[in-house]
């Protein structure tokens, strides 16, 4: 028997977990999910839940129609916030790894 579980877990045959988020870390149904989420109780990554907002998603006129953003506007936009993001994180996470060496 337990050769047989061990078989299927974090498979689509498992019943108790959810093998959306064995396999990928996510799932798509979320919290309404019927399955477990054996989130881990420690990782290297770090997930930083409706940081980045999308201009093509957000941009509206007064009126409150969507307005068009080109692609070269999008990717600077990219580029800005990812730029900013990378050396925010960098900065903080690297004197905290420092202070924790000495």
């Amino acid at each position: 028997m337990a050769e047989y579980l061990a078989s299927i877990f974090g498979t689509e045959k498992d019943k108790v977990n959810c093998s959306f988020y064995f396999k990928i870390g996510a799932c798509r149904h979320g919290d309404r999910c019927s399955r477990l989420h054996n989130k881990p109780t420690f990782s290297q990554t770090i997930l930083i839940q409706n940081i980045y907002r999308n201009p093509q998603n957000s941009a509206q006129t007064a009126d409150g129609s969507h307005c068009a953003v080109s692609d070269v506007e999008m990717q600077e936009h990219y580029d800005e916030f990812f730029e900013e993001v990378f050396t925010e994180m960098e900065e903080n996470f690297a004197v905290k790894k420092m202070r924790r060496r000495l």
